[in-house]
């Protein structure tokens, strides 16, 4: 199976990142912002916002004169021991911010031998997670995570996919077509939010954004009650604007 690296928005933001974070790791002492600046090439207002998520994310700290050293979080990440759990708490974390800065469920999910699995999630009483009334491994047809997983394999793999899960019909907006879906599919520009208005469950939309590091294809999504579809492409295009950090922290 082959995977379609087309770049995205939150991709760019999460190479720049590394960037910064290389020229930061080599001054022991301290990299001043123009330092950086001058080593990385990146623009003064975009480094700006680079260092602000950096600094949010505990990747790089301020010291007393303004410089910049590395951080716990890339301590911890950085480490072997313990990586994969601190990597999970870190995404948590993530997760969680992002689940109050735009009032939805959040979930992560990755595409992993050939099957959908929802790997993290934060939701609250006020952001309910979707009923996962029919197996999210089954309804990637339906679902704005499946369709996102979809839209980065090559079409041999989505029509490997396809050919293992039957496209049933979960409500009046499903597609069942698969000729329909692989169209939609491939019209899907990689920069757009995937969504899905009630096609997995009548009374909820949800929205996806790709995750791709390295060979590894994942997504982050949300799901809204339909009251609040008013809101979803604005939380759909936060949650996109948002993905850089968990990026980063999967590529460390």
């Amino acid at each position: 199976m082959a995977l379609k690296h087309e770049p995205t928005t939150p991709y760019h933001s999460a190479q720049e990142a590394l960037r910064v974070l290389e020229t930061v790791a080599r001054g022991s002492s301290g990299v001043t912002d123009a330092e950086i600046a001058r080593h990385t090439g990146i623009a003064p207002e975009r480094l700006t916002a680079l260092l602000r998520m950096l600094r949010r994310e505990g990747y790089v700290e301020q010291i007393a004169d303004g410089a910049y050293i590395t951080g716990e979080t890339l301590a911890r990440l950085g480490s072997a021991h313990h990586r994969e759990q601190a990597l999970r708490d870190k995404l948590q974390r993530t997760l969680d911010r992002l689940r109050d800065s735009v009032g939805a469920a959040v979930y992560m999910s990755r595409y992993v031998d050939g099957e959908i699995s929802i790997t993290q999630y934060a939701d609250s009483p006020a952001t309910p997670k979707v009923n996962e009334w029919v197996d999210f491994r089954s309804s990637a047809h339906a679902t704005a995570i499946g369709k996102s997983l979809l839209t980065q394999l090559d079409h041999a793999g989505r029509r490997d996919h396809l050919a293992r899960h039957k496209m049933a019909r979960l409500t009046s907006r499903t597609i069942t077509s698969d000729r329909l879906l692989l169209s939609r599919l491939e019209a899907q520009p990689p920069t757009v939010p995937v969504l899905d208005l009630q096609e997995y469950a009548v009374g909820t939309v949800c929205a996806a954004v790709p995750i791709t590091a390295g060979s590894s294809v994942g997504c982050l999504a949300l799901s809204l009650p339909v009251e609040h579809a008013h809101r979803l492409r604005q939380a759909a295009d936060a949650l996109n604007r948002n993905a850089a950090p968990v990026l980063l922290s999967m590529a460390i």
